[in-house]
Parts: structure tokens; C-alpha cells; sequence
């Protein structure tokens, strides 16, 4: 206990160099009875004055001074264990719904719509400091790209890979992209959330406006231009071609917000054109909800340090009862009115957090704890810094994890017996490429969470991983072996035809054969098996520098990843019956 005590809001002790020279100050002004002394002598004053008087004085302000001390301790926050505290966040949830049909190819915006669009998207995911957000992509059918998460980084490092040529089912189908929202929101236990739709335009109001809901309002943000653009089908060329109608014209693709507009009037949201700044996004999130301010309980437990400072109010207790004099009370009452720091801390912890060397940092430190600060730094993306502060080792592994370091992460998350922690170890093992370890993993967690989405499309995703490696290394020892056997074929035929004009040389010149050309011969079969030797080292390095150079391409490549899961999802849906002619005469 000794080795841990310290004090959570030292700065409280600088009240005592202020208090110190007023104490000083009280007490020499006050030292005489009354300004009789410089009237009256001594001797005189002696008589008339009762000696009982300044001893009284003495004692009230000894106490008043005690018990001010007292207070100054007790609000510096003395601690010496922690405790587990239940960590909270915010009930918002996003859903992001992005069209991937044709005319988002239109280049009437630049470079692209489709590229706009995942800007845009990109914006609001570094925008997101709390909640739980999702991300669906719909075309003729909708697919879930990442279920409701609070971890923005997984569905921005998919989000690049989004284009409408990956779709299985061309057109432009809202409503079961809306019909999948409602699905993450019920497997989530989610009572309320909000609905973002990204797209150039809604063919049919009615499958959007079913869908209303207050508690699961429906924006949209409108991609494109009043005067439309035409949809290329290929890369810029001189013979670039574009989607055509029937009738051989080049389709235009416009956008039309009134419609827009209507829709998300209809479905209680807000509408706002696509824009540089974050005016868009400010509009079309401010939709408000049922319980706008609620909170929710996460699955993790943050260690506090707990404050000892209560024990110092009952040591004012007893001071209390020589303080029965007018005036003194009122002064100790005071004191306990002060501002409670520590809900002072608590609600700082949601505001952002300027540079450590700023005033503002300065300022900051007096009322944030290291394990505060470090927090706020992890949501606001620094997580070098949070990794530094943070004194917990599974929030400092989440922080390693943030950064890239993947094997200190590994050490903080074998600490964690947990589920999370499994979870956890598991996403870090993917990291760094054992994927063996990793699915392993994913298995445990499913089997105590069967409904754990994330671990499910993690452990498919590493599945997939793991098979094109074995693939891409079978085709790799493949290839080296024909190598080494025409290698080794030519090199028997060689020697085969060395050592038969050796014979024959020996014959025809055994009687004079010289020793030092057998000497030679025995040193080039010697150097062939060091040519041998070093050719199989410098095969050996080229497959391992092979392998690595595609193991660093795969997590960088997500986009055919995306396309097979969406196809084999359509798959699905006809096999089950679920799919009916989603594509319409309309296919862009």
C-alpha cells in the first residue's frame, strides 16, 4: 500500500504556500487582544482585560487552520489501490448504407461519384469518437461489408476496395439494403439508430419510405449533379466505351434531390448534397432520437484508481465540535462546498485533449488521470501516445495493437483470460501471420459466443488467408521442384558424359596417366558440389522472399475478398429462396 500512495490531484497542495504567509499574516494581526495595547500600558491593560480571552483566540484559530489542512489533503485526492469500473459508451448507432450500382461511375463529380462517395465516408468514420457503427453495400441486392463495431479502422481499410463492378446483381435496390440495417440493429440489441444512404438517386420511393421509423431515422446525402453524367464502363482510352439504352444513346445518370429530399422528409432523416466540408454530414447525423443522451455498458472493465479522500472529511468531524462559535461553522461548511474534482475529471475525459506540451495540456494534467488521458488520446487516433500513458496492460495492448506492434500487443492480450482477450489474441495472431493460431482462436470465442459476428467473418476471412497461402506455396514448391529436377537431369547427363570420357581416357592413357590431372578432376567435382550447394541457398531465399512478398500484398488487396463473400451470399439467397428478381428492368 505504501509503495502504491500517491495522490490524484497534487496540485491542491499549492493551496498551502498561498495559505502559509496568510496564516502568518491572520495571526499577528490578530496576536493582541484589541488595539488597547497601543493606547493603554501594560500594567494598566493587564487589569481590565480578561487573560482567558486571547487563549480562546488562539485555540479557534489553531482549529480553523487544522481543519482547512484537513481539507487540503482530502481533496488532493489521496489513493493507494484500484478498482475495476465499468466503462460506458455512447448509445449511437451508424448504419452507412453506400450504392455500388453503375451510375455511380458517372464522372460529373471529380474524379468519380464512386470515389466522392467513399471520401465522404471516410470523413464521417474519423468523425466517429463513440458508438457503434456498420457499413452495408447494395446494388440489385445489398451485402454487409462490416456489422455494428466500434473499431471505424476495419471498415476503412475496407472501404478503398468498394466498386460497383463487384456487385453480383446489377440496379439499385435501397430497400433490402434497409432490411439488412434492420437486421445488424436487431442482432446488435440496438432500439434506436440512424440510417445513412449515400446514393445518386432512389428509383422507387416506397422502398425506403416502408422501412420509417422514428427511433431509426433515414437520411441521405445526395452524390452527382443537376446536369448528370454518362457511366463509363472502362478505364479512360481513346475508345472509351460507356453504358448505352436500347436505342444506341449514351444514358446520362442525374440526380434529382428533390426526390431525394422527399424521401428522407418522409423517413423522419434529413437531406444534404455532397459537399467538401462536414456541413453534409453535421445535417444529415443531427436527426434526433428517442434517448439521445443514453449510454450503454460495454464488455470490458477499466482498473480507476479509487480516491481515499472521504476518510479526511470524517477526521473534520471532531474539529466540529470545538467550532461551536458563530461564524466558524459557516467557515467549514464552506470548505466542503468546493467543487468535487474528480466528476470535474470524468466529464473533461470527453473533451478533446490538446498537444502535451501546450498551456491547454498543462492545464488539462491537473484534472485528467495518466490512464484518462490516455484514453481520449486512443479515440482521437494517437494511439503512440495512449500507449505511453496508458498503465493497464490490455488497454496498453490495445494501444500497441493500434500502433502496428503486434507482438508487444500479443504479450499484453495473453494476460486476458477472457473472452474479449481471446478475441483479441486472435485478431493480433491474423496480424502477424499465423493464421493457423488464429483460427484456432476464433473457434474458442465462437464457441462460447455463437452470435459473435465479428469473430465469424474475421475467422472466414483468415480461412480464405490461409488457403490461398497453401495454394500460392504448393504452386511455389511445385515450380522448385521441376526446377531442381531438369537441374538435377542435366547435371546426371553432364557428369554421365564427363565420366565416360574420363574411361576412355583412362584407357588410352593408363600406362602414362599423370597424378596431378587426377588431383584436377577431384577439384572440380569438388567445386560442382559447391555450385550445387549455393544455388539450393540462393532457390531457398528467393521462395521465402516469394512468400513474403505476397503475405504483405494480401491484407492490402481486401476487394476480391469482398467480391467472393458477396457472391457466394447471392449464392445463398437463391439456394434458400430468399431472392426474388431483385435486378429490375433498370440496371444502373
Amino acid at each position: 500500500m505504501l509503495e502504491e500512495f500517491h495522490f490524484l490531484r497534487p496540485i491542491w497542495f499549492a493551496a498551502l504556500v498561498v495559505l502559509l504567509p496568510l496564516s502568518w499574516y491572520w495571526f499577528k494581526r490578530t496576536r493582541s487582544a484589541s488595539g488597547w495595547r497601543s493606547a493603554i500600558s501594560k500594567e494598566l491593560l493587564a487589569v481590565l482585560l480578561d487573560a482567558q480571552q486571547p487563549r480562546s483566540g488562539r485555540w479557534l484559530r489553531g482549529l480553523m487552520l487544522t481543519a482547512i489542512v484537513v481539507c487540503i489533503f482530502g481533496l488532493a485526492g489521496p489513493t493507494w489501490e484500484k478498482l475495476p469500473q465499468n466503462v460506458q459508451q455512447k448509445n449511437d448507432a451508424l448504419i452507412i448504407l453506400l450504392d455500388l450500382s453503375l451510375s455511380m461511375w458517372a464522372e460529373d463529380v471529380k474524379p468519380s461519384r464512386i470515389v466522392r462517395a467513399r471520401q465522404k465516408v471516410a470523413d464521417i468514420l474519423r468523425q466517429r469518437e463513440e458508438g457503434l457503427t456498420a457499413l452495408i453495400a447494395y446494388a440489385g441486392d445489398a451485402h454487409a461489408v462490416v456489422p455494428l463495431t466500434d473499431d471505424v479502422a476495419t471498415i476503412e481499410n475496407l472501404l478503398g476496395a468498394l466498386d460497383p463492378g463487384m456487385m453480383p446483381v446489377l440496379g439499385s435496390n435501397p430497400g433490402h439494403g434497409l432490411e439488412l440495417a434492420a437486421e445488424l440493429f436487431s442482432n446488435a440489441n440496438m432500439n434506436e439508430g440512424r440510417v445513412l444512404i449515400i446514393s445518386d438517386g432512389i428509383d422507387r420511393i416506397s422502398s425506403v419510405t416502408r422501412h420509417r421509423n422514428r427511433a431509426y431515422p433515414i437520411s441521405i446525402i445526395g452524390v452527382g449533379s443537376y446536369e448528370g453524367g454518362a457511366i463509363p464502363l472502362e478505364a479512360p482510352t481513346e475508345s472509351r466505351r460507356y453504358l448505352l439504352s436500347q436505342e444506341g444513346n449514351r444514358i446520362v445518370a442525374l440526380l434529382d434531390e428533390q426526390r431525394l429530399a422527399e424521401v428522407a422528409s418522409l423517413s423522419f432523416g434529413e437531406y444534404a448534397k455532397l459537399s467538401v466540408g462536414d456541413d453534409d454530414i453535421y445535417r444529415t447525423l443531427s436527426t434526433p432520437l428517442p434517448t439521445e443522451d443514453a449510454s450503454i455498458e460495454v464488455e470490458r472493465e477499466f482498473d480507476t484508481w479509487f480516491d481515499q479522500g472521504h476518510w479526511f472529511a470524517l477526521a473534520l468531524l471532531p474539529l466540529c465540535l470545538f467550532a461551536f462559535r458563530r461564524g466558524v461553522l459557516v467557515l467549514i461548511a464552506c470548505s466542503f462546498s468546493l467543487p468535487a474534482t474528480e466528476t470535474m475529471a470524468n466529464t473533461a475525459a470527453t473533451t478533446p485533449l490538446a498537444d502535451s506540451s501546450s498551456p491547454s495540456s498543462l492545464w488539462q494534467k491537473l484534472w485528467l488521470r495518466d490512464d484518462q488521458r490516455a484514453y481520449k488520446a486512443l479515440t482521437e487516433g494517437e494511439p503512440e501516445r495512449a500507449a505511453m500513458l496508458f498503465e493497464d496492460p490490455q488497454w496498453r495492448a490495445v494501444a500497441r495493437y493500434r500502433t502496428g506492434d503486434w507482438a508487444d500487443a500479443l504479450r499484453g492480450f495473453n494476460q486476458d483470460r477472457s473472452n474479449v482477450g481471446t478475441y483479441n489474441r486472435a485478431n493480433t495472431l491474423a496480424r502477424l501471420g499465423e493464421y493457423q493460431g488464429a483460427i484456432g482462436l476464433y473457434a474458442d470465442v465462437l464457441e462460447q459466443e455463437p452470435d459473435h459476428e465479428d469473430a465469424a467473418f474475421n475467422k472466414a476471412l483468415v480461412e480464405r488467408l490461409l488457403e490461398q497461402q497453401q495454394q500460392q506455396s504448393e504452386e511455389q514448391q511445385n515450380e522448385s521442384s521441376n526446377q531442381q529436377q531438369q537441374q538435377q537431369d542435366s547435371e546426371s547427363q553432364q557428369s554421365q558424359s564427363n565420366d565416360e570420357q574420363q574411361q576412355s581416357d583412362q584407357q588410352a592413357d593408363e600406362a602414362d596417366s599423370d597424378p596431378s590431372e587426377q588431383q584436377q578432376n577431384e577439384r572440380d567435382l569438388e567445386g560442382e558440389n559447391q555450385d550445387e550447394e549455393r544455388q539450393e541457398l540462393v532457390n531457398r531465399d528467393e521462395k521465402r522472399e516469394a512468400l513474403e512478398q505476397w503475405l504483405r500484398r494480401v491484407p492490402d488487396e481486401p476487394g476480391g475478398l469482398l467480391r467472393r463473400k458477396f457472391q457466394h451470399e447471392t449464392k445463398q439467397r437463391l439456394r434458400n429462396g430468399e431472392y426474388e428478381n431483385r435486378q429490375g428492368e433498370k440496371v444502373w
